[in-house]
C-alpha cells in the first residue's frame, strides 16, 4: 500500500547550511506523525518541500503517491497549515472559507456551514478574523486545510501559544481527521506537547532523523524536563 507521505534520503541546503540531511520518512495513512526537534533541525523545510513550496537539492518526496514537485496535482491531495495560518484578518470566517471553497470549486454553502459546524466556529461565522483568539485562528486555519477533505494534512506547530483549553480542543479536532483516514504529519519543538495527539515520534536534528518510535518509548528516553537539544545528544551518543 502506498505510504501517505513518504520522503527518501530527502536533502536540502541553502548556501552552506544544511537543512535537511539524508532524510528518509514514511508515515502511514490513518496515523498521526510528530516530527519534533529543536529550532533549525529542518522541520519547517521537510513541510515546505512534501507541500511543494520548496525543491529539494536530493531524494525524493511523496504524498499519496504523487511527487512533490507535481505541484498542481499535490492540491487535490494534500491540505497545509503553516504556523501562521494564512487568513485575512478583514474577512469574516465564512468569507474566508468561501474564498477557499471558490478556489477549489467546491460547494460554497455546504462545505463552508460543514466546516464552520465542525470546528467549533459556527457561532463566530459573520465576525472578522482580526478579532478572534488565536485559537479560534487555529482552529479556522484547520477547517481551511481541510475544506477538501485531503488524504494527508501537514501542520506546521498546530499547537503553538495555545491555552489548554484551545490545546484540548485542537488535539480532538486532529484525532477526529486521523480517525476517519487521514495521515497527519505535525511538527513541534517540543516532545511532551505532542505525546498525547501522536502515534508515531520522529526526533531530528541538523536535518536528520535521529530517533524514530512510539511516544511512549521516547517519552522514557528523553525526560520532560530535559532540554530537547540536550536530550538528542543523549540519544546520539547512546
Amino acid at each position: 500500500m502506498t505510504a501517505a507521505v513518504e520522503t527518501e534520503a530527502l536533502e536540502k541546503r541553502f548556501g552552506d547550511v544544511v537543512a535537511v540531511d539524508s532524510l528518509s520518512l514514511s508515515v502511514p495513512f490513518g496515523t498521526v506523525y510528530g516530527l519534533v526537534g529543536p529550532n533549525g533541525a529542518g522541520k519547517t523545510t521537510t513541510l515546505q518541500i512534501l507541500s511543494g513550496l520548496l525543491d529539494a537539492d536530493a531524494g525524493t518526496a511523496r504524498v499519496d503517491g504523487v511527487d512533490a514537485t507535481r505541484r498542481r496535482e499535490l492540491t487535490d491531495v494534500l491540505g497545509y497549515l503553516p504556523a501562521e495560518a494564512p487568513l485575512y484578518d478583514e474577512l469574516t470566517g465564512r468569507e474566508q472559507l468561501r474564498y477557499a471553497a471558490q478556489f477549489r470549486r467546491l460547494d460554497e454553502n455546504g462545505q463552508v456551514a460543514d466546516a464552520l459546524d465542525r470546528y467549533g466556529l459556527a457561532d463566530a461565522a459573520d465576525r472578522r478574523i482580526e478579532g478572534y483568539s488565536t485559537g479560534m485562528r487555529r482552529r479556522l486555519g484547520l477547517a481551511q486545510a481541510t475544506l477538501h477533505r485531503p488524504p494527508v494534512l501537514l501542520l506546521d506547530e498546530p499547537l503553538s501559544g495555545l491555552d489548554p483549553r484551545a490545546t484540548r480542543t485542537v488535539i480532538r479536532l486532529l484525532a477526529e481527521v486521523s480517525n476517519n483516514g487521514t495521515a497527519v504529519l505535525v511538527s513541534s519543538h517540543d516532545l511532551a506537547t505532542v505525546e498525547d495527539i501522536c502515534d508515531r515520534v520522529g526526533i531530528v536534528s541538523e536535518g536528520r532523523l535521529v530517533v524514530e518510535d512510539s511516544p511512549d518509548k521516547l517519552g522514557g528516553a528523553v525526560d520532560d524536563r530535559t532540554d530537547l537539544e540536550t536530550a538528542v545528544l543523549e540519544l546520539t551518543d547512546g
